[in-house]
């Protein structure tokens, strides 16, 4: 098979064959996907709740766990499982394994016939959600060539918010066409569609070449890399795979915690993506996404204005990520977090000194503009680069499992604030919480300033390089 290059750059093949570019934009729109339904499947819950009330007669304890059974045990579960399944039988199984459970489990969400069943298909949604959340970034980020890793890794994110917006608006359409409590059951129902596109989608597609290296399936590894990659990188990036996996294989390390035992610094490395994992969730952008109506609200607002309100913070975080997206072709990852991190604590900073004004319209309103500062903050600067640097942070040995641990931090910190935030609230006021994000976020960017590395531009394997010599002071040759 002949190839070619055209005048405008674009490589393109006889035969048939598909372009790289257009292969990676197949890919990541059908990976993404599990994006879509993380962001879909945690957001329509609040829609669908005010008709299951009704319909199955909900005490405040069935309502609670309806809500958080598919943050905890469910996401929670299928990200520290996620990593590992992903180590050992691919990161495509994976994401076709979490495809199959999102399709059944949104099956039984939808035809559930008591709290007892629709619970127990919440957890496995969040099973696969959980799942989605650690292998979705971590094959786009082995598929992607290293100058489009950023943007190509972000779509996920991206789709996330997309998600979160469709699941509000989807909820509002259906309940203006279907006037019967029964609505419910359509709102969670009508997640399968992307559900089937992501099961039937992975089964098209190969898995990562750094995968298939790690099990000496050197074959697929250069095949897929010739798919993927424009032909003038392939046997570069080929060799330096090469290299790093035969090292690691001539170490005889046969499973994760070997390598931990013989790698110490790995585990220092685990321990940076676990806290920064949490710090995504210390920001209060949850605070903001589950209770910005009930903020407001008590903030002096009506409750149609603040339901307004809230479905504005959805459109901005859209908006946003788009412009965190354009922002991470110019910027390094590293400088983004800490002018995130910074922005979000001056933000709760603004919250605060506003808390501390006479009640008025004003100041319902400038509470309303403090969160929107943190949301664009977050997702601007932080959604678009936290995912995308855990998933690039890790040495393939470790990756999945360290993707798994990292993002079950994060789900677990999601659950504790999501929960405790009203607690919080009413037993010491807002002004306290707020005092905590603050104190929290500026904590997050010494954290980044001194732990982050800078990781724009660099191949996976330059990295793991990079990053064994600065935790281990040890002079490694480049393969």
């Amino acid at each position: 098979m002949s190839e070619k290059f055209h005048s405008t750059g674009a490589l393109t093949t006889t035969g048939g064959r598909e372009d790289p570019r257009t292969f990676m934009f197949r890919l990541t729109l059908i990976a993404s996907l599990g994006g879509l339904l993380f962001g879909f499947d945690t957001g329509v819950i609040a829609g669908a709740l005010v008709y299951l009330r009704e319909d199955f007669q909900l005490t405040a304890v069935a309502e609670g766990l309806v809500v958080t059974s598919l943050l905890f045990p469910g996401a929670t579960a299928g990200a520290l499982l996620g990593g590992p399944i992903a180590d050992r039988l691919g990161r495509k199984k994976s994401l076709v394994i979490a495809g199959v459970i999102f399709v059944l489990s949104t099956v039984t969400c939808a035809l559930a016939p008591s709290v007892g069943i629709l619970v127990a298909g919440r957890i496995a949604l969040g099973y696969a959600v959980g799942v989605a959340s650690v292998v979705v970034p971590l094959y786009l980020a082995e598929m992607a060539p290293a100058s489009q890793r950023g943007r190509i890794v972000t779509v996920n994110q991206l789709m996330l918010v997309i998600g979160l917006f469709l699941a509000f608006v989807i909820n509002a359409v259906l309940a203006n066409l279907i006037h019967d409590t029964v609505v419910w059951r359509y709102m969670l129902g009508i997640a399968l569609v992307p559900a089937a596109g992501l099961l039937v989608g992975m089964l098209t597609l190969p898995d990562t070449p750094r995968w298939y290296a790690s099990k000496q399936m050197w074959a697929e590894a250069r095949r897929t890399l010739q798919r993927a990659h424009a032909a003038d990188r392939v046997e570069d990036e080929y060799r330096q795979i090469a290299a790093i996996v035969e090292t690691d294989h001539i170490k005889g390390k046969v499973s994760v915690l070997a390598t931990l035992r013989s790698e110490p610094w790995m585990k220092l490395l685990i321990a940076v993506g676990i806290i920064l994992a949490i710090a995504q969730q210390t920001t209060g952008i949850n605070v903001v996404m589950y209770y910005a109506p009930t903020v407001l609200e008590s903030s002096g607002l009506t409750r149609s204005a603040s339901l307004l309100a809230s479905v504005t913070v959805g459109i901005a975080m859209i908006v946003f990520t788009i412009v965190g997206m354009w922002i991470l072709g110019l910027m390094g990852r590293r400088k983004m977090m800490l002018l995130g991190f910074g922005g979000v604590a001056a933000s709760h900073l603004g919250l605060l000194a506003t808390y501390m004004l006479p009640e008025s319209t004003l100041r319902s309103y400038l509470i309303l503009l403090f969160m929107l500062l943190v949301t664009a903050f977050m997702v601007t600067f932080l959604g678009t680069t936290g995912f995308l640097v855990l998933s690039e942070l890790f040495p393939l040995p470790i990756r999945g499992f360290a993707m798994g641990a990292s993002l079950g931090g994060l789900w677990v910190a999601n659950s504790l604030i999501s929960f405790l935030f009203p607690i919080l609230a009413e037993q010491f006021g807002s002004v306290a919480v707020f005092s905590g994000f603050l104190v929290l976020n500026v904590l997050a960017a010494l954290f980044a300033f001194r732990y982050i590395p800078e990781t724009k531009g660099r191949t996976l394997e330059e990295l793991e390089v990079e990053l064994r010599d600065r935790y281990t002071g040890s002079v490694t040759a480049r393969p």
